[in-house]
């Protein structure tokens, strides 16, 4: 009998998809099954400080057609953003390099519900210029403010 296969879980905006977000599913995908959790539009409100530009059900749809991912859902609503780990169950979940996720406290969660589960981080970005979404978002504004001429 074949041993079974780890259920990986990695969680976040993934609002403009960029190289980055691809290493880490890819860097996912190496663990075992990903299955990834799409941040809903009111926690990204909460947590960024902005409205998303793109909103959860079309982000969703991004994120299932990657190669990587084998299942992508929305989060819960509501400010319990780690009550969606007790329904998956997963064996890892991955974080970015850059996710603002305090490890000890999710730990401590995982715990509190009775779950044991390995959580590991992403140690490095992927290099260049464009590897977040908020240097997207500013290379856009930047390339529109200087452009002499109308915005199509």
């Amino acid at each position: 009998m074949g041993k079974k296969e780890k259920i990986v879980m990695v969680a976040g905006t993934f609002e403009i998809i960029h190289p980055g977000h691809i290493y880490l599913l890819r860097k996912a995908r190496k663990l075992g099954k990903v299955i990834v959790v799409v941040a809903r539009d009111e926690n990204v409100k909460r947590f960024k400080k902005r409205n998303p530009i793109i909103d959860e059900k079309q982000r969703l749809k991004v994120i299932r057609s990657i190669k990587y991912v084998n299942k992508a859902i929305l989060g819960n609503p509501g400010p319990d953003i780690f009550q969606i780990v007790i329904k998956i169950k997963p064996d890892i979940i991955l974080l970015g390099p850059d996710q603002k996720i305090d490890e000890n406290k999710l730990q401590n969660y995982l715990k509190e519900h009775g779950l044991n589960v390995e959580i590991r981080r992403l140690k490095k970005k992927l290099g260049g210029k464009l590897n977040s979404t908020t240097k997207i978002i500013n290379k856009i504004i930047n390339e529109y403010l200087n452009r002499s001429g109308p915005v199509a």
